[in-house]
């Protein structure tokens, strides 16, 4: 069992360790789940999680805001018992985040069946000419008379091609750069739109490439104002770029679990291997990093409970050091495991190809080392 004294700090309120303990349990009955056919075990998880009430939590209310705190624990607990199920879970919140966020009461009918589990959500953000920078987006929504014409590209989607709603971003020319983007919510049945290739990865996910060739979407489509894109996109990963630490946080508390009960049960000329020091040094650098990762994840996440409009600095420390820190864990216990660390579908395996992914999606580590030095330089600069 993992540690839960966190659950403690004073970050946290009564009704979040009481959905933490209802998570767990639900978790151990529930999880893993196969992941032979990724696509359907991603379908069905998302059913379940809506049906069990947690995807609720993956969107808000009319003029409420998310509780990153609880999406936090979720992803957290998710991610300890299937790396799938926290993907699963995570990709309603983030595919929909705009629309919680800033969607109509029409386009507030899609959050309802996302949170529901009855449909899929998709954010299409990332092109093949620009990941980290979105300023260089080159897929284009041109205004017609009935709403926006949409052509270009996206590429590594998640749920891509199986996804049945897309919050999709492209420019629309109202200033340079980043200030002419905006958001559409688009159906996956919209003519024109075409998943143009599947993308298998070290850790299966539904991902895809997307093609959009006068794809019209109707006025009503538009999330927001026009140009306002940038300013949503940055808005969504500011709740959720957290939750990704948290996930990572997961990943890392299993890793010691399995590294404490393996080092425990294996003998090394006669003792437990528990019992040599250099053994006991690595536990004891996997606990920090793990503490460590877990006070800066849920400081963010308290923070922007709290009521503040921007935790971009706190938010990029908290996934870069929860997701690298949790790189460091499980290779760790991946040693401790020795030749079993290595061997395909062991539970640390499994895990080292998780986790990788989670220092390049939603910022990779270096831009967010860039966020936090812009963050403390205009601090700097106001001060002086």
């Amino acid at each position: 069992m993992a540690d839960r004294t966190f659950l403690s700090w004073p970050f946290f309120e009564d009704r979040h360790r009481d959905l933490a303990s209802r998570l767990e349990v639900w978790a151990a009955a529930n999880l893993p789940v196969d992941h032979a056919d990724v696509d359907a075990a991603c379908i069905d998880l998302v059913r379940r999680l809506g049906e069990a009430g947690w995807l609720t939590h993956a969107g808000s209310e009319a003029g409420e805001a998310l509780d990153v705190r609880t999406l936090c624990l979720i992803r957290e607990t998710l991610a300890r018992h299937d790396g799938l199920a926290d993907f699963a879970f995570a990709m309603q919140g983030l595919g929909m985040g705009a629309v919680s966020l800033f969607g109509t009461p029409e386009q507030r009918n899609w959050l309802s069946r996302t949170r529901g589990g009855s449909a899929i959500a998709g954010f299409a953000l990332t092109e093949p000419g620009s990941g980290s920078d979105v300023a260089n987006t080159a897929t284009t929504a041109t205004r017609i008379a009935d709403g926006f014409r949409l052509d270009g590209e996206k590429t590594y989607i998640s749920n891509g091609g199986i996804a049945d709603i897309y919050v999709l971003f492209a420019r629309t020319g109202e200033a340079p750069g980043a200030k002419g983007l905006s958001a559409f919510l688009v159906p996956a049945a919209t003519a024109g739109f075409e998943v143009v290739e599947r993308i298998d990865v070290m850790a299966p996910h539904p991902l895809a490439r997307l093609k959009l060739e006068n794809a019209v979407v109707p006025e009503s489509a538009l999330i927001g104002k026009a140009g306002d894109g940038f300013k949503i996109a940055m808005a969504v990963l500011d709740v959720f770029r957290s939750t990704v630490g948290a996930a990572a946080l997961g990943f890392a508390r299993r890793a010691l679990d399995e590294a404490l009960t393996r080092v425990s049960a294996r003998k090394i000329n006669g003792a437990a291997l528990s019992e040599l020091q250099m053994v006991q040094g690595h536990l004891a650098d996997m606990a920090l990093e793990i503490d460590a990762a877990a006070l800066l994840v849920y400081r963010a996440a308290w923070v922007k409970d709290q009521g503040a409009a921007r935790i971009s600095r706190e938010a990029a420390m908290a996934k870069l050091h929860a997701t690298e820190a949790a790189q460091r864990v499980i290779d760790l216990a991946v040693q401790l495991h020795g030749g079993d660390g290595v061997r395909k579908g062991s539970v640390v395996e499994s895990l080292y190809r998780e986790i990788r992914a989670l220092r390049i999606y939603e910022g990779a580590s270096d831009v967010q080392r860039v966020v936090i030095a812009r963050a403390l330089l205009a601090e700097t600069k106001g001060n002086l």
